[in-house]
């Protein structure tokens, strides 16, 4: 098989995608290249208006377009008193589909882990402790997964907050350990939201 180099560096970058190998890679590029009308010339169109208008939000970590703002952080005329905290944004797609959650959401953008390059202050906690005390938060949802990173990242968290009058509180019931919440379907997340526990927290 002849090497060609757009093709080869293009199966490099999709191999990366999460459940995608080269195999898997090879067949999508097939795909597109036999189909560059009708898929792969609107697809690039779209993946460069992506990369050119959808940037994170510096103050809650979702999603946000440069022309119309962040629809999270814009939700705050709405008086919530609630806010849960989740890792990434799948998370809060997942969520937000079982319309168990009527709150704002603060996204981390990963976890505390000393096992990758993550390091504390890429995570918003400083931007969270700020919303808590700006937009009059009484709960604090910890919705991190049942991995160790994301039990460290909630441990984190708790002691970050522990100097704050609120209530903090984590997924309880139905989510098992190991599970990661974009992975949950909508019945185990609203069982995990509804049995959630209180946080008791002990200041120094």
């Amino acid at each position: 098989m002849e090497t060609i180099s757009e093709i080869d560096n293009l199966i490099k970058l999709i191999s990366k995608l999460p459940g995608l190998g080269p195999k898997s890679a090879k067949r999508i590029i097939l795909r597109l290249v036999n189909n560059r009308e009708e898929i792969l010339k609107p697809m690039a169109k779209a993946m460069a208006e992506i990369y050119k208008n959808i940037n994170r939000c510096n103050n809650c970590g979702t999603l946000k377009s440069n022309s119309s703002g962040c629809n999270n952080c814009q939700n705050s005329n709405k008086k919530y008193n609630k806010i849960c905290v989740v890792e990434n944004v799948a998370d809060q797609w997942s969520i937000e589909s079982s319309s168990i959650f009527q709150g704002y959401f603060h996204i981390l953008g990963g976890t505390v882990s000393s096992s990758n390059n993550q390091r504390k202050e890429d995570l918003l906690i400083d931007s969270l402790i700020t919303r808590v005390k700006k937009e009059n938060i009484e709960e604090v949802i910890l919705a991190t997964s049942a991995t160790i990173e994301g039990q460290t990242t909630a441990f984190y968290i708790q002691d970050s907050l522990k100097d704050l009058n609120i209530k903090i509180s984590k997924l309880a019931q139905g989510l098992p350990v190991g599970g990661e919440i974009e992975n949950l379907d909508d019945g185990t997340l609203i069982s995990a939201f509804k049995n959630r526990k209180d946080i008791n927290l002990k200041k120094d």
